[in-house]
C-alpha cells in the first residue's frame, strides 16, 4: 500500500514483544482503557499483525484477527503509535492487511468494533456499521466489512503460536 511501511504478521520474537509494546502504550497509558494491561483470551486465537516503518524496521502499528467460528472473523485493538498518525496511511494498511488476510484463509464475514470516533473512517473504507455499543463505558459501533473490496491473496495461514505473557 505504501513504500513506507511494510504490513505483516507479526513473525519473530521481537516483532511480537513490539506488537504488545505498542498495545499497551496506547490501550492502557494512553487511553486509560485498560488497568494494568490490554491481554485477554482472544491473544490466544489471534494473529497479531504489524506496520513497520521500512527504514528503522520499527513497529508502529497494530492490529489482530482471529477466527472464532468457521469463516466469521474479527479484527481488533487497532492502533498506531502517537508519531505516525497523520493521515491514517498506516490505519487504512493495517485494515486492508487484516480483511485480505482472513480473506485469504476463508473468510466469510469480518467484523470489528470500532470506536465511535473512528466510525467514519472505516466507512470510508467500505465497512457497514450494524449497530452502536457500549464497551467499557465508550461508545463504540459493531461493524463489517465488504469483503468485494479486500481481495484474497495467497499467504499460507500460518500455525498459531499463542504469545506467553511474561510475568
Amino acid at each position: 500500500m505504501t513504500e513506507s511501511y511494510l504490513f505483516k504478521l507479526a513473525d519473530t520474537s521481537s516483532e511480537i514483544k513490539e506488537y504488545f509494546a505498542l498495545r499497551r502504550s496506547i490501550f492502557v497509558e494512553e487511553q486509560k482503557f485498560f488497568k494494568l494491561h490490554d491481554f485477554d483470551d482472544i491473544d490466544a486465537i489471534a494473529y497479531p499483525i504489524v506496520a513497520q516503518e521500512i527504514k528503522s524496521d520499527r513497529v508502529v502499528g497494530v492490529v489482530r484477527i482471529y477466527e472464532p467460528e468457521a469463516g466469521l472473523w474479527y479484527g481488533g485493538r487497532l492502533g498506531t503509535h502517537p508519531e505516525y498518525r497523520r493521515g491514517w496511511q498506516i490505519g487504512k494498511g493495517l485494515i486492508y492487511k487484516a480483511v485480505t488476510t482472513a480473506n485469504t484463509w476463508g473468510c466469510t464475514r469480518f467484523l470489528a468494533t470500532v470506536q465511535s470516533q473512528n466510525v467514519r473512517f472505516f466507512q470510508r473504507l467500505h465497512w457497514a456499521s450494524l449497530e452502536e455499543m457500549t464497551i467499557g463505558d465508550r461508545p463504540h459501533h459493531l461493524m463489517e466489512a465488504d469483503l468485494s473490496f479486500y481481495p484474497a491473496g495467497t499467504e499460507i495461514r500460518p500455525k498459531l503460536v499463542p504469545f506467553q505473557q511474561e510475568a
